[in-house]
């Protein structure tokens, strides 16, 4: 079973390391923001943390003193939660609004060092095992200790997740707020493993002989890590996400627009800003944002020109975007023979279809775009 332990403490350790590293490459432009600072740290104590983790089970004494390295794995492990918890609080608040609760959770943190280190040499007899500060036991200062430390894990998670649903409600940044029910999950996931952990703590004084479930606490731990540790980056990455999904929208948008556009060019080259590469292969795709709007007015300048050759008749019902796609193509038809209809169009918009929003623009051109082109 230690085997087992030390693999998902090395799960744990190695998802720290991961979101260590990829936080490292951003410090030039963050390293003066204070939520960046308590991020490094807090990723920092979760590497230390875990590594320990696998560690301290093969360690006997440090600096000569039995079990050493398991005091120091817990009071890791409460600095890491404090810690998370300050990281929460300044992602949400300016620093000015919350100093008098980060220096409670600071100095609640040193008392709780400091009763956790008295317990830990008042419990540490000679030849006490590792095991009983790692696992249970029955002996009442140990065991008031590792309930101590349990509940200083435990205490963190259930504010956390307190915390993060209010504030992924309020906040209007969709990858912070992803983060934070991320968040909520690991800190899910983490009490969990505190109620288990709690309940391998009093088995040896109640006599329980749990068998194979005793591994639950590490296996709810290792998974709680992963989510945390996938959560504290996502603010980072997510917004290269989201770039990468808008400019592939932006991108197959655009080339929709083209058979539309192409054709309404031909008729009335005065609308392009920029003469266009032959047969739409230009490649320089970096400003796409930018050539997406301009083939949209393109397309509306274009569709302006044939308004002396647009025939009023009602649109039928249907579909709308190919009834407007035939009276562009009759249109330009009208344009090129050089006979105009009886009654003309005489506004300049698509009748039924003021959009609001650009997106809801781009979606409609992109409709009538895609008729024009089924008529061949």
């Amino acid at each position: 079973m230690n085997t087992l332990k030390i693999i998902l403490f090395s799960l744990s350790a190695v998802s720290s390391y991961a979101a260590l590293l990829y936080k490292l490459f951003s410090m030039r432009r963050s390293w003066r923001d204070p939520a960046y600072i308590v991020l490094m740290t807090t990723l920092i104590l979760q590497c230390v943390t875990f590594t320990l983790g696998a560690l301290s089970l093969s360690i006997g004494s440090v600096f000569g003193i039995p079990n050493l390295a398991i005091l120091i794995l817990h009071l890791a492990a409460v600095a890491y939660c404090i810690s998370a918890q300050l990281l929460l609080m300044l992602w949400a608040n300016p620093p000015s609004e919350i100093r008098t609760q980060i220096r409670a959770w600071i100095v609640s943190g040193a008392v709780l060092f400091v009763v956790l280190t008295v317990l830990f040499f008042v419990g540490n007899k000679p030849g006490t095992p590792g095991a009983a500060f790692a696992v249970g036991s029955s002996d009442p200062v140990i065991l008031t200790y590792l309930l101590l430390f349990i509940i200083s894990q435990a205490v963190p998670c259930v504010t956390i997740y307190l915390q993060c649903l209010p504030y992924a409600k309020s906040t209007s940044r969709v990858w912070l707020r992803r983060t934070l029910r991320t968040l909520a999950v690991g800190a899910v996931v983490l009490f969990c493993y505190c109620a288990t952990r709690a309940v391998n703590i009093v088995s040896p004084a109640l006599g329980w002989h749990l068998g194979a479930w005793a591994i639950t606490p590490s296996i709810f731990s290792a998974l709680g890590i992963v989510i945390v540790s996938f959560g504290l980056t996502m603010p980072s990455w997510g917004e290269h996400v989201s770039s990468v999904a808008r400019w592939q929208r932006n991108y197959r948008s655009y080339r929709a627009l083209y058979p539309l556009w192409h054709s309404l060019y031909q008729s009335s080259p005065g609308i392009a800003l920029e003469p266009p590469a032959e047969g739409d292969t230009d490649r320089r795709w970096s400003d796409l944002h930018y050539r997406l709007h301009r083939r949209v007015i393109e397309i509306r300048d274009g569709w302006r020109a044939l308004r002396p050759y647009m025939d009023r008749a009602d649109t039928p019902d249907g579909n709308q975007a190919l009834a407007e796609a035939r009276k562009i193509r009759q249109a330009l038809e009208a344009k090129t023979s050089g006979v105009a209809p009886a009654e003309s169009q005489d506004n300049g918009a698509f009748d039924d279809h003021d959009a609001k929003t650009f997106a809801a623009e781009v979606a409609w051109l992109t409709q009538v775009s895609e008729a024009y082109a089924r008529l061949g």
